[in-house]
């Protein structure tokens, strides 16, 4: 029987804050967990994300990747970077755009219907580096917006996954209710119970 990969827990709202996510526990004492090991999980991921087709997943599962997979994490700490501090150090400014100018360039405008025009990526041959540029296209469109003032951290100190607030109230604590949010009210529980 065929081992069935398990599904990232897409949780943040937007697919560069999800990327971020991919080291988990990455305020733990004990240490984080890498959740991009290979070049398989970086495509399983941007396939789970909706920025890459099946089709394209497939195609570039028979591509050498590794060197992909590295600038990836790099793009992503890049990131970590951004959301977690007063903002991007120089050196993560310059990686950032870096990679948010090489995404760009990558694009070509396709005529979808009369006059309407799209961004896309070309098809042939596949790019091993197409999961990276489409992951930068998405953190470039998410810290050229609006909604990038809504970025949080999970409360949990140790997870502190980041997250879109969409909440009505603005009000969003936790990267998942399920996840985070119920651990830490049974914390709280325990805590009121022993005084």
């Amino acid at each position: 029987m065929a081992f069935e990969a398990m599904a990232f827990e897409l949780v943040a709202g937007h697919p560069a804050l999800d990327l971020v996510n991919t080291l988990d526990w990455r305020f733990r004492d004990g240490g984080a967990e890498e959740l991009l090991k290979t070049y398989a999980d970086l495509l399983r991921f941007t396939e789970q994300a909706k920025l890459l087709t099946p089709q394209q997943t497939r195609a570039l599962r028979r591509s050498a990747g590794e060197g992909t997979l590295e600038r990836c994490r790099e793009l992503r700490e890049a990131l970590a970077d951004a959301f977690y501090g007063r903002g991007p150090s120089p050196a993560s400014r310059s990686t950032l755009e870096r990679y948010f100018q090489a995404a760009r360039a990558r694009q070509r405008l396709n005529w979808k219907q009369s006059p309407r025009l799209e961004w896309t990526w070309p098809g042939h041959p596949v790019d091993p580096d197409l999961p990276l540029w489409a992951l930068a296209m998405s953190a470039s469109h998410l810290m050229t917006s609006e909604a990038v003032h809504r970025v949080l951290a999970c409360c949990n100190p140790e997870c502190r996954w980041l997250f879109l607030d969409t909440s009505k109230n603005h009000t969003r604590r936790w990267c998942d209710m399920k996840l985070c949010g119920n651990r830490m009210k049974a914390r709280r529980f325990k805590a009121q119970r022993r005084r």
